[in-house]
């Protein structure tokens, strides 16, 4: 049972070290190391971890504020608009917080199948530099400017 385990765990280490071989930097950057991979993987991780329950509280938090009704009885208009606002704000904030999700989840899959750190836009390495600012980026500073710009 135990050469089992470690057969698995050598395995997924030869696989691990394989994909970072894999992974696209510039010219100009080294290769990525199981350090620096690590430390991308448990930042995403983490964030995962957080993100996931602030949805999971959010949600709870943003139905009890939903059920309340915007004009309650002796409400006057402006009172009426503030709640509206604030039910509109939390509802964007749950939002926000679901895409800051999905995009760590997207990256860890990313890093998971090897295609992390290639441009999804246009396939050219992203950047080691920028991925370890921000690892959840899918694409190369290039095409962020022409996307931003649209």
């Amino acid at each position: 049972m135990a050469a089992k385990k470690a057969t698995a765990a050598s395995a997924a280490k030869k696989d691990s070290t394989k994909k970072s071989a894999q992974l696209v930097v510039r010219e100009d950057e080294s290769p990525w190391t199981a350090a620096e991979l690590k430390e991308i993987r448990d930042e995403l991780e983490g964030e995962i971890r957080r993100l996931s329950e602030e949805v999971s509280s959010g949600e709870t938090d943003l139905s009890e504020f939903l059920k309340e009704p915007i004009d309650g009885a002796g409400d006057d208009p402006a009172d009426a608009g503030s709640k509206s606002f604030e039910r509109e704000h939390e509802l964007s904030l749950a939002a926000s917080t679901r895409v800051g999700l999905q995009q760590n989840v997207h990256a860890l899959e990313r890093l998971e199948d090897g295609s992390y750190g290639r441009c999804e836009s246009c396939g050219e390495p992203i950047g080691k530099a920028r991925l370890q600012a921000y690892p959840r980026a899918t694409l190369c500073l290039a095409c962020k400017s022409k996307q931003e710009r649209r």
